[in-house]
């Protein structure tokens, strides 16, 4: 009797430790929307064109981003993006240089990448957005992050 039990007792471990397996950041359906009282993010299919990046299987995808202003008016805004790395707390920047520092002051203006690759290893995205108000000194911040589902 105790043999059978250890027997169906591995069996069931093994059915349910294969189940758990890591899991890459992949959108099922696209685009995915987040909003706040002051942005519209978006993350949707890459926009390729002839010179961009194009996704490489088990290593990355690649995706397109729009940030649109739907609040008030605003200055100096700033748009980064980030990809988590497992195990580790560290994040990854995925858009670097002057791509980040974008003008959208007015409401309804719009920033958009059209392609950025995602290593297939992420589980998270993050799209921080900081400005001012007009007229304050002071930063603001959000943030928007994307997780496998």
């Amino acid at each position: 009797m105790n043999k059978w039990f250890g027997i169906l007792a591995f069996l069931f471990v093994l059915a349910i430790g294969t189940s758990f397996q890591a899991q890459a950041l992949t959108f099922d359906h696209l685009p995915k929307n987040q909003t706040s009282k002051q942005w519209s993010v978006q993350v949707g299919k890459a926009e390729h064109t002839q010179h961009s990046v194009k996704p490489k299987k088990g290593v990355y995808d690649t995706y397109s981003f729009n940030v649109k202003n739907i609040g008030m008016n605003v200055d100096s805004v700033t748009v980064q993006a980030f990809r988590n790395e497992p195990n580790s707390k560290t994040r990854f920047a995925l858009v670097s240089g002057n791509a980040n520092e974008v003008l959208l002051k007015q409401t309804g203006q719009e920033f958009k990448f059209s392609v950025f690759p995602l290593a297939a290893k992420a589980t998270e995205l993050e799209i921080v957005v900081t400005w001012k108000e007009k007229g304050i000194d002071r930063a603001l911040r959000e943030t928007f992050v994307f997780k496998q589902q």
